[in-house]
């Protein structure tokens, strides 16, 4: 039990009715009667460190991993960071990383074909080269750090540029995690960061940029079986390139990045020959600049998409993008895609919440609403989250989606404050709020953290009918479950269930699906 699970516990156990005097002998009581043996409190301190050192750890290879990609790209080169370590201790330990690496590439098998390492997977590795060498792990990690570290220099001026740039793409991420499932702040956050960094890093270029993602070619079969769909571009294009389809058999290099997963870049449009130009107002002769089309990957480096850029509208004569400018691009693309596939998974949540709420109200008519809230990081320090009601279900099932923020902030909802309690806590909640009873559920993620809320009014009952407890019961346990199972879905081991947009969509409908296979498994182990 953590702090927040403790109090709620016992607020729970003595009731909402209370009398100080009581309350104070409960603590008494516990304080007299709580015993642990030295055993026990030995265990309880080890545990405690232990997660304290993993923490730690967590930070120190966070740190070193931004340290040796300077350029935020998101990912360091495998082959760079094993030659470096075949160094450590003169070579004599090239036996323990190799089988280290030979574990690695299991774990993350595409590993062996793009050869890019990602945060986790960096993590990963140093915890398994580490693992090879000794049974002090934490001492190894340590050694490892100190001389990774010594291994790579960076000059202040390229700190501060990464440190920015870092900042520009954490604000992509954050823009999809207070999203409400929505893409547009999502498109908003990646063109302010290429616009942004083209001014400060880039010689003040004027750059166009273009989001298209891939999607099954139902229109004209007959022209390729997969389409590019532009979702999201720059202002300045919007006009000649929003919605716009680029189907294989046209000119263009867009497929080819696609097609191989990895970047084009043509210096000089005007020499290519092969390029599709979606401006046709401009001049032939003003088609001149660079292209940069970077392919955008899922977390298992299959193609979904591709993030386009190019110089067109800058008059001036040195538009080619440079490599250190590249490499952040790279960087937007893989920020762009974790948040592309956050805002997915929220969309999955709630499609589920939705069939999981019209299986409960036929069967729970004294359940008179459900507000589904998700939670939000905090705008700022003062708020450490925030509650953002998503769907609202009344007692005939009629639903409300909320497409405009609702947020409710702790400090200004006091008769709310049992939501919070929810989160906090991470466990169910019941209290009377103005006379009407209301069950507050948590659905939660994989590490058992609160993600989302279910806050169950039932009127003036304080209990529901038996029956209907039990059926509500129910649809929760269902919930969580395809809730943790949607959620496994995107983790970085374990293979996507699609790339194509139009799978997407597909995948809408599955997540659906998946309470109501959740609910017929539990049926069947019944039976």
């Amino acid at each position: 039990l953590n702090l927040p699970r403790f109090v709620q516990l016992m607020e729970t156990f003595v009731g909402e009715d209370i009398s100080l005097p009581t309350v104070k002998r409960l603590i008494a009581f516990i304080k007299e009667e709580y015993k642990q043996t030295e055993e026990e409190k030995m265990e309880q301190l080890e545990k405690v460190h232990h997660i304290s050192r993993l923490a730690q750890r967590k930070l120190l290879l966070e740190a070193l991993f931004e340290k040796w990609d300077d350029n935020a790209s998101g990912f360091l080169d495998l082959e760079e960071v094993d030659a470096v370590l075949s160094t450590f201790k003169e070579g004599m330990e090239k036996e323990a990383l190799r089988k280290a690496k030979k574990h690695l590439c299991s774990r993350y098998p595409q590993l062996s074909r793009v050869g890019k390492l990602s945060p986790k997977a960096f993590q990963t590795f140093l915890e398994l080269v580490a693992s090879e060498f000794t049974a002090n792990v934490d001492e190894a990690i340590d050694n490892l750090v100190e001389f990774l570290t010594t291994s790579v220099e960076r000059s202040r001026m390229k700190c501060l540029q990464s440190l920015t740039r870092r900042k520009w793409l954490h604000n992509i991420q954050q823009a999809a995690e207070t999203s409400g499932a929505s893409m547009e702040p999502v498109y908003k956050a990646v063109f302010k960061a290429l616009s942004q960094d083209a001014e400060a890093h880039g010689d003040n270029k004027k750059i166009s940029a273009y989001i298209a993602l891939l999607e099954e070619n139902q229109l004209s079969p007959e022209r390729g079986q997969i389409l590019l769909h532009y979702v999201a571009c720059t202002t300045d294009d919007a006009p000649y390139v929003l919605n716009q389809i680029l189907y294989k058999d046209m000119k263009g290099v867009s497929f080819a990045a696609v097609e191989e997963g990895k970047l084009v870049h043509i210096p000089r449009v005007q020499l290519h020959g092969n390029i599709h130009f979606w401006n046709y107002d401009r001049p032939v002769e003003e088609r001149r600049g660079s292209l940069l089309v970077l392919p955008l990957h899922d977390a298992r480096w299959r193609v979904f998409g591709i993030l386009g850029l190019d110089t067109l509208w800058d008059q001036c004569e040195k538009t080619i993008f440079l490599t250190h400018e590249i490499s952040f691009y790279q960087g937007v693309s893989q920020a762009f895609s974790k948040a592309y596939h956050h805002v997915c998974r929220l969309e999955n949540i709630l499609q589920m919440t939705v069939t999981a709420l019209d299986w409960l109200y036929p069967r729970a008519p004294s359940v008179h609403t459900v507000i589904t809230y998700l939670v939000e990081p905090g705008k700022d320090k003062t708020c450490d989250y925030a509650l953002r009601k998503v769907i609202t279900t009344d007692n005939t099932g009629q639903k409300e989606i909320h497409s405009s923020p609702v947020l409710l902030l702790r400090k200004e909802n006091l008769l709310r404050v049992y939501l919070f309690k929810c989160i906090d806590s991470s466990g169910v909640i019941r209290t009377s709020v103005c006379g009407e009873y209301h069950i507050a559920v948590p659905l939660r993620d994989l590490s058992g953290q609160a993600l989302g809320i279910f806050d169950i009014s039932i009127g003036h009952r304080q209990k529901l009918p038996p029956h209907e407890h039990k059926d509500l019961q129910k649809m929760l346990k269902m919930a969580q479950a395809a809730c943790s199972e949607i959620l496994k879905m995107s983790l970085e081991e374990t293979e996507p269930t699609y790339v194509l947009e139009a799978e997407h969509v597909a995948n809408l409908r599955h997540a659906g699906i998946l309470f109501h296979q959740f609910m017929l498994q539990d049926l069947r182990e019944c039976v």
